[in-house]
């Protein structure tokens, strides 16, 4: 059990003198974070995907990473933007295996002739769409969420920018990184797929 005395010093503490102790063991100092910003992301991820229960999910998976990585966090701007961040890219995560579920009932929906050419047509796609998830998850979150905003809701990089509080310059730099890595690595699934 935590001193009230303790409880009230974390609660005169800054979001990054809070992290700062929790990746020193603190858990107390967790637990005022938690606290402090929990309803905001749910009501916020809430809003994003329209579904209460996956956004209890999405705030969960959040906070039990940062648990999971606190002796690695390096958080240097402003706590709140960073768990927005996270949420967003959960959200569009969430949104994406949605649509991805979606479209296998929708397929499924369907009957088509295994022999059919549109069929094996489909299902090429489905696994350079499954590679391309699959890449898109081995980004670094920040990153991964400039990407799908960009290319999944088309948004302008200035929109990105503003969004995620950077320069357009930025924006269009980690754009052109990605492009470089999925190029690269299309390239290879596509030299083997044609063979």
């Amino acid at each position: 059990m935590i001193p009230l005395l303790k409880i009230a010093t974390y609660h005169n503490l800054t979001d990054l003198e809070l992290i700062s102790l929790f990746s020193e063991g603190d858990d107390g100092a967790f637990t005022e974070i938690y606290n402090r910003h929990w309803k905001q992301v749910l009501y916020y991820a809430a809003q994003k995907t329209g579904n209460m229960t996956a956004a209890e999910d999405i705030v969960q998976d959040v906070f039990v990473s940062l648990w999971k990585r606190k002796d690695q966090l390096q958080i240097s701007s402003d706590f709140k933007n960073y768990l927005i961040v996270s949420i967003k890219y959960r959200v569009l995560n969430f949104l994406s295996r949605e649509r991805t579920k979606r479209l296998v009932e929708e397929k499924n929906a369907l009957n088509y002739d295994i022999l059919d050419d549109s069929t094996q047509q489909y299902l090429e796609f489905e696994e350079l769409y499954s590679l391309l998830e699959d890449m898109i998850a081995q980004l670094p979150e920040k990153t991964a969420l400039i990407y799908r905003m960009s290319k999944e809701q088309g948004m302008s990089h200035r929109e990105i920018a503003n969004e995620m509080s950077m320069t357009e310059k930025a924006v269009n730099a980690s754009l052109v990184r990605t492009k470089r890595i999925f190029r690269a690595k299309l390239h290879i699934f596509l030299s083997g797929f044609l063979l």
